[in-house]
């Protein structure tokens, strides 16, 4: 029988860490734009970025929703999300408060957020990352399905501790009163 071959050791994007990793040490890792790193409770979720399909409806909602929202409201893309307990999260797209902010935008100025569902994600959308926008007092939380061949969005309004559905797309097409008026093709 043959011996295995060596293998060469495998260049990894992440540094090897000893314990909880920090927001320090999470702030500190060298910038990559092929995949995005959160930080929830010690434990980092690293994930790919999505497919053109799903970039795309990130880009159709963050588009829709900025023009509409009212002066005191922003909307964008892939802004980091500071919760309480140094939790560090990155939405596809989010609607703030209007303010300047550094790396990171405390969640006390999140209006709604909004997640594209992915292979990769799909679970954590649905599940832990709903649950922790909720604790953390998110108002709404928009989830886009993009498995249908007509993608499908849900709006969510937190109302107590829990999300309950307030509007769902029909044909491709979200209507909402809440937080502001506005009409989401995808």
């Amino acid at each position: 029988m043959a011996a295995p071959a060596e293998v060469a050791p495998a260049a990894y994007l992440l540094p090897r860490h000893v314990g909880p990793w920090t927001l320090d040490d999470v702030l500190s890792l060298p910038e990559d734009n092929s995949q995005r790193v959160e930080l929830v409770d010690g434990m980092l979720l690293v994930s790919p970025l999505g497919s053109c399909r799903h970039q795309d409806l990130v880009l159709d909602a963050a588009a829709a929703l900025r023009p509409a929202c009212p002066d005191h409201l922003k909307a964008t893309v892939e802004l980091n999300v500071l919760l309480a307990s140094g939790r560090l999260l990155i939405p596809d797209f989010t609607v703030v408060n209007r303010r300047e902010a550094g790396v990171m935008f405390p969640v006390s100025d999140v209006v709604l957020i909004g997640e594209v569902l992915s292979p990769a994600t799909r679970l954590n959308d649905r599940g832990l990352k709903r649950e922790l926008y909720a604790q953390a007092g998110v108002q709404f939380y928009m989830i886009v399905d993009p498995e249908p061949r007509i993608a499908e969005a849900t709006l969510l309004e937190l109302q107590g501790t829990e999300y309950v559905e307030i509007a769902k797309s029909v044909d491709g097409v979200l209507e909402i009163e809440k937080p502001f008026p506005v009409t989401i093709k995808f």
